[in-house]
């Protein structure tokens, strides 16, 4: 006779954030510009196994992932996890969900720990704009790969004398564009200003805010435990903790040169860097006399149409976050700390706006009336990616560390404090998450 199945057990574990660990980031082309994914993240992983003491452990997994990626990166995480002191033994996959990548990664982490299969595992990302891929053209690309097929010296020869000067010109150079539409995500971005009515001076007056409030976590050892240096840099070198609203309205529109309103100072700068994040169940962590900051529980994700409905390319967030309350049994009100991804300040107060706007609530979310408004003390305490920068595949482990931190800082009784994380993705897509004291 056939042995039974082993039987399911339907308990569902909650999912302990231990802390995380990043670089600075860096813009794009400066400290560094000749730093690989797999460098990055190799770094960054062994600073998060350094800090919680993890060398030889076998993690039930490792998810990360890079946006733009070298053919030099397949397999990046597992090469990665690789080159560290974790035990060789932990297996490691790729994920690319665009500006939501890791965020994602950390969301299919949690979901094995809750469900029993792994005990522990670490997601992250890691992104250079200054390193990235150059194609060349079609007919270059053919007579290489006869090249490379040849089977003596002749045979190659033969088929590199094909190569004329003029396919040298105009290498073929990864573009910030979306496929379907030959638009970059600022010139989107510009649309969905004018169609809310966000004014320039708003854009840049988030923008300084955002600047103004990562120099102040700097400056009050926020990052102590959440970074380690990397390259010569101590801190994020995209923070101008200088900026003023003089210098921001000196800039000029980088998207719509007639009538734009989004800039370089209000626009996420190119950038460079990598994040991790440790997630456990609490009998792991217990186990190894390490924190728990906070809980990573319910998720969403989301897409829209932007091309033949033509919503807002950035505009996913706003659909994602009122099914994710629907979910949770929450209001937009019912959060202590929020954390939108600042792709552009337009972009963050295009979402905000949005969920105020009846008739948006009504047809669009299909909701009863408008979300309501969020008290603006509370979001993006200690600096967005205006700020910080965004190395794409990085920042939502980046965020998903950070508030925990911050949350467990507050000090409220356990259960009783929540933080809500967004982040828009190209495609028109939104990855949203909760996450609890």
């Amino acid at each position: 006779m056939p042995r039974p199945l082993p039987a399911v057990s339907p308990a569902v574990r909650r999912v302990a954030i231990v802390g995380g660990n990043r670089i600075p980031f860096a813009r794009s082309n400066t400290a560094y510009a000749r730093a690989s994914n797999q460098e990055m993240l190799t770094f960054t992983l062994q600073g998060l196994v350094d800090r919680f003491d993890l060398h030889g452990a076998r993690l039930g997994e490792v998810a990360a992932g890079a946006v733009i990626k070298h053919s030099r990166d397949f397999n990046l995480t597992r090469e990665a996890v690789m080159s560290t002191t974790l035990a060789k033994e932990t297996p490691a996959y790729d994920v690319q969900q665009a500006c939501g990548t890791s965020l994602e990664a950390a969301i299919l982490v949690a979901n094995k720990i809750a469900l029993g299969q792994i005990d522990a595992g670490i997601a992250g990302g890691a992104d250079t704009t200054s390193d990235a891929p150059i194609g060349v053209n079609e007919q270059m690309r053919e007579i290489l790969l006869e090249a490379n097929r040849s089977r003596s010296a002749g045979e190659r020869l033969g088929a590199l004398a094909k190569l004329r000067p003029g396919m040298f010109v105009s290498p073929q150079l990864p573009r910030n564009v979306e496929p379907r539409t030959g638009l970059s995500m600022g010139a989107h971005c510009e649309l969905m200003a004018k169609r809310w009515g966000i004014a320039r001076e708003a854009q840049d007056a988030f923008a300084l805010e955002s600047h103004q409030k990562l120099a102040a976590a700097y400056e009050r050892g926020f990052m102590n435990d959440l970074m380690t240096p990397y390259k010569g840099l101590t801190r994020d070198n995209t923070l101008r903790a200088d900026a003023t609203l003089d210098t921001l309205a000196q800039l000029k529109p980088a998207f719509d040169r007639d009538a734009g309103t989004l800039t370089a100072g209000n626009s996420t700068p190119l950038t460079d860097g990598a994040a991790a994040v440790l997630l456990a169940s609490e009998e792991w962590a217990a186990q190894r006399g390490l924190p728990v900051l906070a809980y990573l529980s319910v998720s969403e994700t989301a897409a829209v149409d932007f091309v033949d409905k033509k919503e807002g390319l950035l505009m996913a967030p706003a659909y994602a976050v009122p099914r994710l309350l629907a979910r949770a049994g929450l209001t937009l009100q019912d959060f202590d700390l929020y954390e939108i991804h600042e792709a552009f300040a337009a972009q963050v107060l295009c979402t905000l706006t949005a969920w105020q706007d009846d008739e948006y609530c009504r047809t669009q979310l299909g909701l009863p009336g408008p979300l309501g408004e969020i008290d603006r003390a509370k979001l993006n305490v200690d600096g967005g990616s205006l700020a910080t920068g965004h190395p794409f595949a990085a920042t939502g482990a980046r965020i998903v560390a950070g508030l925990a931190k911050r949350l467990a800082q507050l000090g409220k009784p356990a259960g009783t404090a929540r933080g809500l994380i967004s982040i828009c993705a190209a495609g028109g897509q939104g990855v949203v998450a909760i996450v609890e004291n």
